[in-house]
Parts: C-alpha cells; structure tokens; sequence
C-alpha cells in the first residue's frame, strides 16, 4: 500500500470512465460518514482524493461543506457537474492558501498518496483537534467469483506485476496496511493515538453489476477494451453459473486520529 502512490498512471486512470466509476463503485457506511462527523470539531470538511464525489456527497448530505482535491481533471469535472467544488491537484502538490479544515478524509484514495508527506500535510492543515479519517473497502469476491477473474487476468495480461497476486486476499492483509498508515501518522508527533475502526456489510450483486464494476478497478483501467471483455466474459461466466448474483461481504476499514494542539 505504501508504494502504490508511486504508480502514477495507474493512479490517474480511474477517470477514463467517469460516469461507470460514479455508478458502480459503492458508497460508504452512514455510520461511519456520522462518526467522523461527529468527531470533529466543525463542518468543514477537505477530501483527498474525492474522485467523483461519491464520499464527499454522503459527507454533504451529513451537513458538511466539503472541498475535494482530486489529481484527474475528469473526475473533478464529473464531481463538480454534481455540486462539488474540486481543485486538480495531487495532494501532495496542493496548495492550501492558508485554508484550514475541521476534518481531512481520504475515501478508497490514501493508497495514492505518500503516506509521510501526507501525513503531515494533513495535520498543517488541520485545525486543533481536527480529524484524520482515511478509510476504503475490503471488497474481496466469492472464491467463484475470484478464481476465475484471477486465473483470465494471468492468461489475458500475463506481464502484469499484478499477475501472481491471490485470487483473494485476507482482510488480515488490508488491516496490515491500515497499521501501517497509522504508524506514519505516528510518525508525525502530530496527532493523537491513531484509532482502528471496522464497520461489516453486505451487499447482493447482480451479473451485470458487477461486470460494471471491475473495469472501474485499477486493474483494468489501463489494459484495452479487446482484453477487458475476455475477462469480463470468463467472470460473467462464472457468475452466470451462481445464478447470475452473489453477495459480497463487505468490511470497511478505517484509521482516524485527531489532530493534537495549536497548529
């Protein structure tokens, strides 16, 4: 997780279809969106990574004001056509202006962003005892689901550094990387202990939803049309033998800390 953010085209290439990402890609708990709203200590709200605006809507409807910085001028402009204000920046290079905010979250992003220049980044633009919450889904699919997209992934894109991945990964895995996130927000002296959170969930899927999904993935942002339909069409396979859906257990993690003293 801690290097992703040098894989800059990668990065940078969810926004090749805006309008699937928006409708594919879920949203996050509302109990999740009501805790850090209720831990921090006012409405104003900076999300890192906003993409197409699907957390920082929820954070709106929540009574936030939130500015989105997003690198991909797509995704802000999809973000923007839907009330959000975006600034295309990577977080890193970003310029504040001396603006402030009572919380800083990163939604399914932080993977994209170097984890100690973010870190304290994020708490120079804090306001004391503001929030830190960065948090994304462990979305890992029935094994008869993923075996087959892992097994026609190695077939269709056998150079990939992201071939000899697992067909699934254990959450134990992703809770790894969110320790690690935490260790960097150590780092900084800045911040209160960082808190671990865990939010289950479940949700059906349908043929079709799915297979509108996984080309929003980074997996198969990059990789041409010809060779995302071979995949899609072993998987939909695999889902049509299901039945034609399945359900997804979802676990949402999350790393939050507050903010400590006078900025």
């Amino acid at each position: 997780m801690a290097e992703l953010h040098k894989a800059r085209p990668m990065a940078e290439s969810f926004g090749t279809d805006a309008h699937r990402y928006d409708q594919a890609r879920p949203g996050y708990p509302d109990a999740l969106v009501a805790r850090i709203v209720a831990g921090s200590p006012g409405p104003d709200v900076l999300d890192v990574g906003c993409g197409t605006g699907i957390a920082a809507r929820q954070f709106q409807a929540a009574g936030c004001a939130v500015l989105g910085v997003d690198p991909d001028a797509r995704m802000a402009d999809f973000a923007r056509a839907r009330g959000l204000p975006v600034e295309v920046a990577t977080f890193e290079a970003w310029e504040p202006a001396g603006r402030t905010f009572d919380a800083v979250v990163a939604a399914q992003s932080w993977h994209w962003v170097d984890p100690v220049a973010g870190a304290i980044k994020a708490a120079q633009i804090l306001r004391p005892h503001g929030r830190l919450a960065i948090f994304g889904h462990v979305f890992e699919p029935p094994i008869e689901v993923a075996e087959p997209f892992a097994a026609a992934y190695r077939r269709v894109v056998p150079d990939s550094p992201l071939r000899n991945l697992p067909a699934r990964r254990p959450l134990e895995m992703y809770q790894a990387g969110y320790a690690n996130i935490a260790d960097k927000i150590r780092e900084t002296e800045r911040f209160t202990e960082p808190e671990q959170w865990r939010f289950d969930w479940e949700r059906s899927y349908t043929r079709d939803q799915w297979l509108a999904l996984l080309p929003t993935t980074g997996s198969l942002t990059q990789l041409p049309p010809d060779k995302v339909a071979d995949i899609l069409n072993a998987v939909g396979t695999a889902i049509d033998a299901l039945g034609g859906r399945f359900t997804m257990q979802f676990t949402t993690l999350a790393t939050t800390a507050i903010r400590t003293g006078a900025r």
